[in-house]
């Protein structure tokens, strides 16, 4: 027999196995079971509520249940081993047996499904969730979710921490699938960190201690911050705030800045070529005073016939445009 085909007849053969145990030992509080082949024959570990009712008086139910293991399986030689589940509201198959029979028995979907993964959260799980598909109240099924703590839904956590479950309740409209998913406490998640507070750095990562002295980061934080708040209110003090009250002449004619600065670089020009030299402007320190106030007065003067005349043209202009 090929690898894959083996494969796939060990998998059926392990469902049928458990289907046998849940019919068998379901009011024993069935949990679950182990299967693991030895040169001895299967080993078998059950996983029951009460071992008791599993082994029976003198051990009658446990040897009925090993010669029909023998007789519908073809096991060689099987070993069952049974054990008590500690805690059954932290086992998956346990709960959702006793959900699927309150369902039964009539008790309300919602009612049954808060009470129970109320109970799951009171003996200590990180987080637990409850499925119900079926008709559970009319003729149209449905889905319903009942959430608490912390569930995993996939990755390796969800198949190796978490704790499945399934079960079946027979109603009459139907048949509603329970399904139960239980993180038991204690689980160690790979998204799960511990804070030392008295551990020293230099035991748990040498290297990044190592890394740290060398680039000199310690050096770089024990220095002085650069003062650049001064910076920041001395560039703020050099801005200028417009007055939001204040009002805008818009009567003022508009002046030509090209044209003025044309004017006075022009002027400048000529009164570079008219100087005496620098070597006098620079011994004679008045007459270059009243060289420059010169120029500003006739700076200020050329500026002032160019706005007249261009008031002027914006007069000529209004008047033609009313004729």
């Amino acid at each position: 027999m090929a690898d894959e085909h083996e494969f796939i007849q060990n998998g059926l053969q392990r469902s049928q196995i458990d289907e046998f145990f849940a019919e068998e030992l379901g009011r024993a509080g069935y949990g679950g079971m182990d299967v693991a082949k030895t040169p001895m024959g299967t080993q078998i570990v059950l996983k029951a509520e009460k071992p008791g009712m599993v082994i029976g008086k003198g051990g009658e139910n446990i040897r009925k249940v090993t010669t029909a293991l023998e007789e519908k399986f073809n096991l060689e030689d099987p070993q069952i081993d049974v054990q008590e589940v500690d805690e059954p509201d932290l086992n998956a198959r346990i709960v959702a047996d006793r959900l699927a029979n309150a369902l039964e028995r009539g008790w309300y979907f919602r009612k049954a499904g808060h009470t129970t993964i109320d109970r799951i959260m009171d003996a200590g799980a990180l987080g637990a969730e409850i499925v119900l598909a079926g008709k559970v109240t009319g003729a149209r099924s449905r889905v319903e979710k009942f959430n608490r703590g912390y569930i995993k839904h996939n990755g390796e956590p969800a198949e190796e921490v978490v704790d499945h479950g399934q079960g079946v309740a027979v109603m009459k409209l139907g048949t509603i699938g329970v399904n139960v998913k239980i993180i038991p406490p204690g689980a160690e998640l790979p998204d799960d960190f511990r804070i030392h507070d008295d551990m020293d750095p230099a035991e748990v990562v040498p290297d990044a201690v190592e890394a740290n002295e060398a680039e000199g980061v310690e050096e770089l934080l024990e220095g002085e911050p650069e003062d650049e708040d001064l910076d920041a209110d001395a560039d703020a003090e050099d801005l200028e705030v417009a007055d939001p009250d204040a009002e805008t002449v818009d009567d003022e004619p508009e002046i030509d800045e090209e044209v003025v600065e044309e004017v006075i670089e022009a002027e400048v020009v000529d009164e570079e070529s008219t100087d005496a030299g620098p070597s006098e402007a620079a011994v004679d320190g008045d007459s270059v005073e009243e060289e420059l106030d010169e120029l500003d007065e006739e700076i200020e003067a050329e500026a002032e016939d160019l706005v007249a005349e261009m008031e002027a043209d914006e007069e000529d202009e209004a008047e033609g445009g009313e004729d």
